[in-house]
């Protein structure tokens, strides 16, 4: 009876995951040639606008993840006893109340080149006009992106955090302190044993989810080079009905390279609690 039991609770999660799968599997068979079955692939690394925005999508999400994770952690170490509080802990999740779509937009109505702090600028008389202004969003360099994730995220990653900073007994504290530790002392054989299984999975997620959205993107991304997402969603919604074969290889790409530098992640993080186990050898 508790086998079945078993079996019954665990039905809904098979369903959510065969939704996907069947998803994943789909975009397979749409990626392959009928002649040459890697066709569509060898295509994609002989275009230029793909390899281009492999480029620019990885460094861009790349860069948004560290600065999210950085500043999420600085934040929770520097004021976790506020945190600890309701009424900031909520003040500091509210950025997650709001989809990614609207922050963007947000970025634009602020740092905009008519934006609001470009009107400031020109009304206080830091700048002549409003052309003077940088180019923050619908850059090359995909600098209105970043923003937009990292104010987004950071509130994710005080989320994820603040638990583990809440599991951390003072005791621990207080031996590095007796044994002559400092700041970096405390942080390195306290803090980062409990935060590293954590910092890696919000790597993970952050820079997966980054990497792949499309809302953001294409709302305060640039023409040249553009995220894959975008990228792809031309591809498969462009006018060439040959182009559609790219976008599901594409897609199926990144998904691979995602697999890979999870597997890669969590068997960094295997490695490290063995190691830990056997006292460091």
């Amino acid at each position: 009876m508790k086998l079945f039991r078993n079996k019954i609770l665990l039905l809904p999660a098979f369903v959510f995951l065969a939704l996907p799968f069947y998803g994943f599997m789909t975009a397979i068979v749409q990626s392959l040639g009928n002649e040459e079955p890697l066709s569509h692939y060898w295509d994609l690394l002989d275009s230029d606008r793909f390899l281009a925005s492999i480029a620019f999508s990885i460094r861009t999400a790349g860069i948004a993840t560290i600065l999210s994770i950085a500043i999420g952690l600085l934040l929770i170490r520097s004021f976790y006893k506020i945190l600890v509080q309701l009424s900031p802990r909520l003040r500091v999740w509210i950025p997650m109340l709001f989809p990614h779509f609207v922050w963007g937009y947000m970025v634009i109505l602020l740092l905009g080149e008519s934006g609001i702090f470009s009107q400031i600028a020109v009304v206080s008389g830091w700048m002549e006009s409003q052309a003077d202004f940088p180019i923050w969003t619908r850059d090359r360099y995909g600098i209105g992106i970043i923003i937009t994730y990292v104010w987004k995220e950071v509130p994710l990653v005080i989320l994820l955090l603040l638990p583990v900073y809440s599991s951390i007994r003072p005791e621990y504290y207080a031996l590095v302190d007796t044994l002559g530790g400092n700041g970096w002392n405390r942080f390195t054989t306290v803090e980062l044993p409990h935060l590293l299984p954590v910092l890696v999975e919000s790597f993970l997620i952050i820079f997966s989810f980054s990497l792949t959205a499309y809302e953001v993107p294409a709302l305060i991304g640039t023409t040249f080079p553009e995220m894959i997402s975008v990228l792809g969603y031309e591809w498969f919604y462009g006018s060439s009905w040959d182009d559609r074969p790219l976008a599901f290889a594409s897609m199926v790409s990144i998904s691979i390279f995602l697999l890979i530098l999870t597997i890669i992640g969590y068997t960094f993080l295997n490695r490290t609690r063995l190691k830990a186990m056997r006292g460091g050898k």
